[in-house]
């Protein structure tokens, strides 16, 4: 049933993007920009990642194809990283890394922050884009599944430019033990969807 693949869908890319956690690179990565710069840098950056996503969804599996990889291996190696993405979210790694990489890209004076390094790789990054194909190659070419998978893409990045919205909000809310507790919680969440992804895989792989 389409239901079937909504729900799981929508957790995973919600929990591998993770809009609340992107709060703190966004207002590190915009720091000392006027809010409607703040805006506009945050919308760029969420049609960029949308088309990213998108363009992964659909032509995703096709590439495989062309590739000759086959879906059970790219489930266990996408499970695989997916998992790596997780770890680092229930260590703390992942956040830090984030920060470094919003400070480098202000340091370097990159011109498009919108694009690099917020819809790029923070937004859109491998764990992401590799979810999108894994669900895609779930979707079989159902086009009720795909038109549901880009619908959820649509959900997660409006999620994410209502928490850029509200970062300076949020960010005083959550306080840093929130931000902590929050992370490591996603982090758990989605390393079990990673194991599942592995286990799906192997399932085919030995079916076929």
């Amino acid at each position: 049933m389409p239901f079937d693949f909504l729900v799981p869908a929508l957790v995973t890319l919600a929990v591998v993007v993770d809009p609340i956690g992107l709060v703190p690179a966004f207002i590190g990565i915009t720091e000392g920009l006027p809010q409607p710069a703040r805006r506009a840098v945050a919308l760029r950056a969420c049609v960029i990642a949308a088309a990213i996503l998108a363009g992964s969804a659909l032509v995703g599996d096709w590439l495989l194809r062309s590739l000759s990889i086959g879906l059970p291996a790219f489930r266990i190696a996408g499970g695989l990283l997916l998992f790596y993405i997780a770890a680092e979210m229930v260590f703390g790694v992942r956040t830090v890394r984030q920060t470094q990489q919003a400070e480098e890209a202000i340091e370097e004076h990159v011109r498009n922050i919108a694009a690099f390094p917020l819809a790029i790789p923070l937004m859109a990054g491998p764990g992401a884009i590799t979810a999108t194909v894994l669900l895609a190659g779930r979707a079989s070419g159902d086009p009720v599944r795909l038109t549901l998978l880009l619908l959820v893409i649509a959900v997660v990045v409006a999620l994410c430019f209502l928490a850029f919205f509200a970062a300076s909000r949020i960010g005083r809310w959550l306080g840093v033990t929130g931000n902590i507790v929050l992370s490591r919680l996603l982090g758990v969440i989605l390393a079990a969807l990673a194991v599942q992804y592995v286990i799906d895989g192997a399932r085919l792989a030995i079916a076929a």
